[in-house]
């Protein structure tokens, strides 16, 4: 039989009520455990979420060793997953935070990743709010004989992103996000998770907040851009259950990766 690991996006909207959060990560967690999901991926800002953003980003903003992460880890433990979830990380300066992604197993914290590219398009400015992360190593943890990248929302904007996960390794790439509505916004969020999947030739998962705010359609996609499983614009979950040799199958047939000439240089920004 084909050895399969499942996969979980997980679609809810944040609130700005950090025990509330975790209840409701923890029941959908559950949800995903019960249909066979081994990594279970929540949206962006799942620790803490107001909008329009305020000084109370600053204020709830934890380490990572906090209690939303060590609750993740209680999470994971009582239902033999890996939790990967938005938190709200304390920066050096004390006004504003870190938009970091935590991947939490049942002994802890496996990988974390801090937003490289900061939402400030659209009319939005995340960066008056938010400190970007440091260019940096890619960020990945292995489980189920796959290795799984990190990346955030509007990363997926910045094909680089994804190509150094690819480098790194990566056979799937979990994204957590806050993708706002607007026009076009679900065409664009659909288009980009497939881009990224198709010329990485890699998974993706990702989870976003529901409407109002958010487009819905968290989703996992495949490596030739087939979309495995999806939510709606409900809280819920959707698994899919990943064939572990289907990248290294697919990049057999399409070997783009190693046919390219260009590689990806980090730029200040």
């Amino acid at each position: 039989m084909t050895e399969t690991i499942a996969v979980g996006v997980a679609q809810f909207a944040p609130t700005a009520d950090t025990a509330a959060n975790l209840s409701t990560i923890r029941q959908l967690t559950a949800t995903a455990a019960a249909r066979g999901a081994r990594v279970v991926v929540f949206p962006e800002y799942s620790s803490y979420f107001v909008d329009p953003f305020d000084a109370s980003l600053a204020e709830h903003a934890q380490e990572l060793d906090g209690t939303f992460v060590r609750e993740l880890g209680s999470i994971a433990r009582d239902h033999d997953a890996v939790v990967v979830a938005g938190l709200l990380e304390r920066a050096a300066d004390d006004r504003r935070v870190r938009n970091t992604v935590v991947a939490v197993g049942g002994d802890g914290l496996l990988a974390h990743y801090r937003k490289l590219h900061l939402y400030d398009a659209f009319g939005q400015r995340e960066s008056d709010w938010v400190q970007a992360g440091d260019l940096d190593e890619p960020r990945t943890f292995e489980t189920g004989g796959l290795r799984f990248g990190l990346m955030t929302c509007y990363d997926l904007r910045f094909p680089e992103v994804g190509r150094l996960l690819a480098d790194a390794g990566a056979d799937v790439f979990l994204v957590p996000a806050e993708w706002v509505r607007g026009p076009l916004k679900e065409h664009h969020w659909r288009t980009l998770l497939h881009a990224r999947a198709i010329e990485n030739t890699v998974f993706v998962a990702a989870a976003d907040h529901p409407p109002p705010l958010g487009v819905g359609h968290s989703s996992v996609v495949d490596p030739q851009g087939v979309e495995l499983a999806a939510v709606g614009t409900a809280t819920d979950v959707a698994v899919a259950h990943l064939d572990v040799t289907a990248v290294e199958r697919v990049r057999r047939v399409n070997p783009s990766l190693r046919l390219r000439r260009l590689g990806v240089v980090p730029r200040e920004a």
